[in-house]
């Protein structure tokens, strides 16, 4: 009786044992399994392009210079922009155009707006365009540095441009130079001729020098 007993446990535990095998080899993953789990987490762990990168991928580099070219072209051919008048740009990559700079007349700030909407490509326009305020000074001021400035003899070439390189920005009696000159010494003269006219309190040289 107790021999029996003694082969019923055995058995018992014999079993016990089989049943715990096969739980661990069902909980335990497979080679395969722990390499396509690696994979998987690899792949979701690599960095993802940011924002900025997939919208000049999806819309083209090609699209931004496009419409970079475009939108300087409208911005050049508006009928009152003049050289009392600066007109600034950036491109961004979701098709967003943002207008910047300075013009004297309120139509000018609309039909900036208006030409570069129609553009094709531009999703949104984002008009930051200063209206300079209306003074009496500030006209006189804008004829007499536009006199010194461009009646300059070594200054007086760039004048012939329909509209002139060198632009004129007034605001209450503070000037302001803004554009593209061909060298250095006709920024710093530029710079002279203003700062000469009488009345003008404050002259700021933003002048650009052509291929720097």
């Amino acid at each position: 009786m107790r021999k029996l007993i003694q082969r019923m446990l055995v058995v018992a535990m014999v079993a016990a044992l089989v049943m715990v095998t096969q739980v661990v080899a069902q909980s335990t993953p497979s080679e395969g399994d722990k390499q396509s789990s690696s994979s998987s987490s690899s792949a979701g762990d690599q960095q993802q392009p940011k924002q900025s990168e997939r919208e000049v991928l999806k819309r083209g580099k090609n699209d931004i210079e496009r419409i970079t070219r475009e939108v300087r072209h409208e911005l050049v051919m508006l009928p009152y922009y003049s050289v009392f008048d600066n007109l600034a740009y950036q491109v961004q990559p979701d098709g967003t155009v943002v207008l910047m700079g300075q013009v004297v007349r309120p139509t000018l700030k609309q039909d900036a707006q208006a030409r570069v909407r129609k553009i094709e490509g531009v999703e949104r326009v984002e008009n930051k365009i200063e209206v300079l305020p209306t003074s009496i000074n500030d006209d006189r001021q804008r004829r007499a540095l536009y006199r010194a400035i461009y009646g300059n003899e070594s200054l007086s070439k760039y004048a012939v441009e329909n509209v002139p390189p060198i632009h004129i920005i007034v605001k209450n009696g503070q000037a302001t130079l803004e554009g593209e000159v061909m060298n250095e010494m006709d920024k710093n003269l530029a710079y002279i001729q203003a700062s000469s006219v009488p009345g003008v309190f404050k002259v700021t040289n933003n002048l650009r020098v052509a291929g720097k």
